[in-house]
């Protein structure tokens, strides 16, 4: 029960809740609940940034293919990701409050080498990690105004939606999700909502909320089409045929 305690006090709730949930079996107590939720949604936002882009990641390199990811997608979420990190940089916001949004950056960023990589165009894709990095460098430089990171980093979402419904047409035209990680997309759903739950506590229904809750809307949309999908198998020449379609993109 010590360690249990412990693990409960870590991560969801703090000593007067542990107090109303197992001495006074109050189940009920409002605020507690809302902790609980909160810290809750807190780790489901953690784990989508943080971990959904190493599962893919991971699901690339075991199947030595890219095909059903695109690059387009990929390019948007790596920017959006790189307008946060870049903003709390300038801003000299303790590397705690945004470590796991550079290295969602990292990982994001080698995906997209990946993807290249896979349809035969490695040295288009180390082209472009050069490139990348000379951009952060840039972003994060005195060379750019805080006001330009700080408006890229206000339209992130809407990148991100713009991302996520593009790789959901290209799903919808190609009629199978290919190698998109089923976890990885249930983390980033599940993260979507997280963040919904996140501005609804601090901004209420707002604008804000109303565009997490389009950008939830967009990876639920993903979710459904690996469900939809899931039994979806290429043969060997609709697979050759895909990886040429990518290769001439």
């Amino acid at each position: 029960m010590s360690s249990f305690k412990e693990f409960l006090l870590t991560f969801f709730m703090p000593d007067k809740c542990y107090e109303q949930f197992f001495l006074y079996y109050n189940f009920m107590h409002v605020p507690c609940l809302k902790i609980i939720l909160s810290k809750t949604m807190g780790i489901f936002i953690l784990m989508g940034t943080a971990f959904a882009p190493l599962l893919q990641i991971w699901k690339v390199l075991w199947s030595g293919s890219s095909i059903g990811l695109c690059l387009i997608s990929v390019f948007l979420e790596l920017l959006a990701i790189s307008a946060y990190t870049a903003f709390c940089y300038k801003q000299h916001f303790p590397i705690g409050a945004w470590g796991e949004g550079l290295f969602t950056l990292i990982q994001i960023a080698v995906l997209a080498f990946l993807i290249q990589h896979y349809r035969g165009k490695t040295i288009k894709g180390i082209y472009f990690l050069a490139l990348y990095c000379g951009f952060m460098f840039l972003l994060a430089s005195p060379l750019t105004s805080v006001s330009v990171v700080w408006t890229m980093h206000e339209w992130n979402v809407l990148l991100v939606i713009a991302g996520r419904l593009i790789q959901a047409c290209s799903n919808y035209r190609c009629g199978h999700t290919g190698q998109i990680s089923a976890l990885s997309v249930v983390l980033v759903f599940l993260g979507s909502l997280g963040r919904i739950f996140s501005s609804l506590q601090e901004t209420g229904l707002s604008f804000s909320t109303q565009v997490h809750a389009l950008a939830s809307c967009c990876s639920g949309m993903i979710l459904a089409q690996v469900l939809l999908y899931w039994n979806k198998c290429m043969t060997s020449k609709e697979q050759e045929g895909q990886v040429e379609k990518e290769k001439a993109e």
